[in-house]
């Protein structure tokens, strides 16, 4: 589960923006909330400088993880370090920390520049360092030309520039987001993510950021850590997060999958697979993408590694076209391959090639490499 335990013991490395990134270790941290287990024995190791994500539903425990980090909640077993410190019994406001929020908590009375350079003051810095902090972030955020104004003169998006500046500001070892864009409307929410992204390899802190968001998760992430009532299913860079999700809940949360249930027909064959019967058709799974082993699994596929042909033997499916929606530059076919059990195949519009109606007799084709076998039934 933890690949980069080197990177994350090495010393603290400095930032290009004059603080400095440490390594996170969080070791066996567990929390209830009366007979509600939050977090059960979370591991996890983080390199100074990463961009690590926590994802998963509502109630998974990943905000209740950020405030164990931020101080604002303490574990009830494990430790956490922040490069070589132990940080268990260290107040919030020692952790060196920077926190964003999903309401922005911006002072209303102030303006942009006096909001960014409000946590400078209270550490008593000199007022040419202060002055110097807050023009290099309102550079790096693009704020220049609104520091005169007040919060409510500002768009959503500059609210949460203006919060982004005020927390690297005081150039945090670590730096905790939770859920930051989940008041913003879908176009900037993606304008946003770019730029906090250029933003953190710009000044290089270590940072872990929460969201259920899976788009949001891949596009930002060096590494994702999958998690669903208070564990985690699995840690991973989003394109292995993607393309081998190592339980039927990720492959399910993070982008879209079909499941079909599915019986072993027996031990691996001479050509590394494993035999399995569906309701619609006989599959071989490669051995390595088979977890467990149990007789009774559920074959999981993207719709996009599901292709069309005509039905016969070269098809690992077949069915009936019972829905095509057409999505503009691609068409998601619904194929009923058994009674009460559907898959869906993505083709891409491309040209005059014909798509299958409705109605229409298919075959499905699926690359042996796009299966996995996850223990389990469909239910």
């Amino acid at each position: 589960m933890i690949d980069t335990a080197s990177h994350a013991r090495a010393s603290a490395a400095a930032a290009p923006g004059g603080g400095r990134s440490v390594p996170v270790r969080i070791d066996s941290i567990s929390k209830r909330f009366g007979d509600f287990p939050a977090l059960s024995q979370t591991r996890l190791e983080l390199a100074a400088g990463e961009f690590f994500t926590l994802l998963g539903p509502s109630g998974c425990g990943k905000t209740t993880l950020l405030r164990i980090l931020a101080g604002f909640l303490r574990q009830d077993t494990g430790h956490i370090w922040f490069g070589d410190r132990l940080i268990d019994d260290v107040p919030p406001n020692r952790r060196n920390t920077g926190m964003v929020f999903q309401n922005y908590a911006i002072f209303p009375h102030l303006t942009v520049r006096e909001n960014i350079a409000y946590g400078l003051k209270a550490r008593g810095l000199p007022a040419a360092e202060i002055e110097r902090r807050v023009a290099r972030v309102l550079a790096m955020t693009h704020l220049q030309g609104l520091i005169a104004r007040k919060p409510q003169e500002l768009s959503g998006g500059q609210q949460q520039r203006v919060v982004l500046a005020r927390t690297i500001v005081i150039e945090p070892e670590v730096l905790l987001m939770d859920e930051p864009l989940s008041n913003l409307d879908a176009e900037l929410r993606v304008h946003l993510r770019r730029e906090i992204r250029a933003l953190q390899r710009e000044i290089g802190v270590t940072t872990i950021y929460v969201t259920h968001d899976q788009e949001e998760a891949l596009s930002l992430s060096d590494r994702i850590a999958v998690m669903q009532r208070g564990r985690i299913e699995q840690v991973g860079t989003p394109s292995k997060i993607y393309s081998e999700p190592a339980t039927r809940f990720v492959a399910g949360f993070v982008g879209e999958s079909n499941f079909l249930p599915a019986q072993r027909r027996g031990e691996a064959l001479a050509d590394g697979t494993v035999s399995f019967r569906t309701p619609g058709g006989v599959f071989a799974v490669p051995a390595g993408r088979v977890h467990g082993d149990d007789a009774a699994v559920v074959i999981g596929f993207r719709p996009h590694q599901a292709h069309l042909c005509a039905p016969g033997a070269d098809a690992s499916l077949s069915g009936e076209v019972i829905d095509a929606i057409y999505t503009g530059d691609s068409v998601r076919h619904v194929i009923r391959v058994a009674e009460g059990c559907d898959v869906v195949c993505l083709m891409l519009t491309s040209g005059d090639m014909p798509m299958p109606r409705v109605g229409e007799r298919v075959g499905v084709r699926v690359a042996p490499s796009s299966l996995t076998a996850f223990p389990g039934t469909t239910g």
